[in-house]
């Protein structure tokens, strides 16, 4: 026992370490398990790609881009963000919501009125799933698909819970009932399904049963590797108490809650994407995730993914080390590569802790990190290992990744991989990419406007300023409206 937790002791004190965190290139870490594997480089020289990306993605046509787009909404999302892209209007917008204004009645009507008609219209697929089945079919006829997604994010207690597997549960069964292949997947969060402060004690369990391996614990089920020596172990200092019987319960709960959404998925032949949270819970989402997909993913056809967020430190050793486990017992793998979006709130931690942050120096660590995953797996496809979702709006990312995955001959007939971009966002990325022959999915969220809020104060907060990730739609749409005026004009 004092030799286990001198190990905790050591691993404690290299996240307190600067010297001890630096990340490792995928192809000099020290691990057996992560060395027997080496993903490519987009960036490595040696191994340069026939097809060039620029040639695959055609960016400047925005006439070719957006044919299918009506006038009407053309003028209508580049006018929104437009506005979203105006820093002093997204304040203003976030102060009022966060203000006792909306704790008048009237003025809380007419403000989340205003916002339905706008913001809510723009990133979010409708209120209800009838709202909801005519945003797809427009998608479906431009050649895109939806990931649906009930925007209820976090539950604090059972009830709450149950109420939210019964949303899920009539999502996927309506899904059914929308065009053939319309619907890609089903999205859950898994903080709809258990209680936040369950998630967090969970996660808090198996921190110390990585860190003490004499550390047991009773109710954990096969799961895939969910750490790193790389991962993040301040949020758990001290050793946790065990489960007491009624958190034993609710643990069982929301495992059940989960089985009857992915037994729904896995009997409606339909994939089930299971998001990702902060550092604090990720844990215990990764060891949900990971249980259902040993038990769910079969015959090389995974109907469970998980979220891997590219911005972490610790992301490229943690997607090998779960890579290779699956594929040692036999279970496809299913991943969502994103590059993630608690940056600022991770980053406030730490440094409140005095420790480094899990989140890359640089925006170009964690471009490198993004591409070099994406790439590891574009492999394993190819070769009929696994399955990639590459969810992105960075459109060098975008362009590498098709280069690649057409050099490998993946193309839309893979039911394997396919791109992904948030509703209202990173419009022209998703038509060229569909233009290049690659499936596309829009990430769709729905629900009451107040239920939405979280989602849309994230976006909001994504697009202002001149760097925004809507820069290029903005730019490009207005370039379409100015050559339809033309052309009106001229006729």
């Amino acid at each position: 026992m004092a030799m286990a937790i001198r190990g905790v002791s050591s691993k404690l004190l290299r996240q307190f370490s600067s010297s001890a965190t630096t990340t490792r290139k995928l192809n000099t870490a020290t691990s057996a398990s992560i060395a027997a594997v080496s993903p490519l480089n987009f960036t490595d020289p040696k191994k340069s790609t026939t097809s060039t990306s620029d040639s695959i993605i055609n960016l400047e046509d925005a006439k070719g881009l957006f044919l299918a787009v009506p006038t009407w909404q053309l003028m209508k999302s580049s006018t929104i963000l437009r506005m979203a892209s105006m820093e002093a209007m997204v304040d203003v917008g976030m102060w009022v919501m966060n203000s006792r204004l909306m704790e008048t009645v009237v003025l809380r009507e007419v403000i989340l009125a205003a916002i339905k008609r706008t913001f809510f219209d723009h990133f979010c697929a409708g209120s209800d799933m009838e709202e909801v089945g005519r945003t797809v079919s427009k998608l479906w006829d431009v050649g895109l698909k939806g990931m649906l997604d009930y925007g209820f994010e976090h539950a604090g207690d059972n009830e709450t819970c149950d109420s939210n597997l019964e949303e899920f549960l009539r999502t996927v069964e309506s899904a059914k009932a929308l065009p053939s292949s319309s619907v890609s997947f089903v999205v859950v969060k898994v903080t709809a399904l258990c209680p936040i402060s369950l998630l967090k004690r969970i996660s808090d369990l198996l921190r110390w049963e990585y860190m003490d391996s004499s550390f047991n614990l009773p109710w954990k089920r096969n799961t895939l590797p969910i750490f790193s020596d790389s991962s993040p172990f301040y949020h758990t200092l001290t050793k946790p108490h065990p489960f007491t019987p009624q958190e034993e319960e609710d643990l069982h709960l929301a495992h059940q809650r989960l089985q009857r959404i992915c037994q729904k998925c896995f009997d409606s032949n339909l994939p089930l994407l299971i998001d990702a949270e902060d550092t604090s819970i990720q844990p215990a989402i990764d060891y949900f995730t990971y249980s259902s997909t040993i038990e769910y993913n079969k015959y090389d056809n995974p109907i469970v993914f998980g979220t891997l967020q590219a911005y972490l430190k610790d992301s490229r050793e943690r997607l090998l080390l779960a890579k290779k486990a699956a594929d040692k017992m036999g279970v496809p793998l299913g991943v969502k590569l994103v590059r993630g979006a608690y940056m600022s709130s991770e980053r406030k931690l730490a440094s409140s802790l005095g420790v480094e942050s899990p989140i890359h120096n640089t925006v170009e660590q964690t471009h490198e990190c993004y591409n070099d995953c994406a790439s590891f797996m574009l492999d394993e496809v190819s070769n009929g290992l696994g399955a990639i979702i590459l969810a992105t709006h960075n459109v060098e990312s975008g362009k590498l990744a098709a280069a690649k995955a057409r050099d490998l001959g993946i193309g839309k007939e893979a039911q394997k991989f396919q791109f992904a971009q948030l509703y209202g966002m990173s419009d022209s990325l998703s038509f060229g990419l569909r233009s290049a022959g690659f499936e596309v999915s829009k990430y769709l969220p729905f629900g009451p406007v107040e239920q939405i809020m979280p989602y849309l104060l994230r976006r909001a907060e994504e697009n202002k300023g001149p760097l925004s990730t809507s820069a290029l739609d903005i730019q490009l749409m207005r370039k379409e409206l100015k050559r339809r005026l033309r052309e009106s004009t001229i006729t």
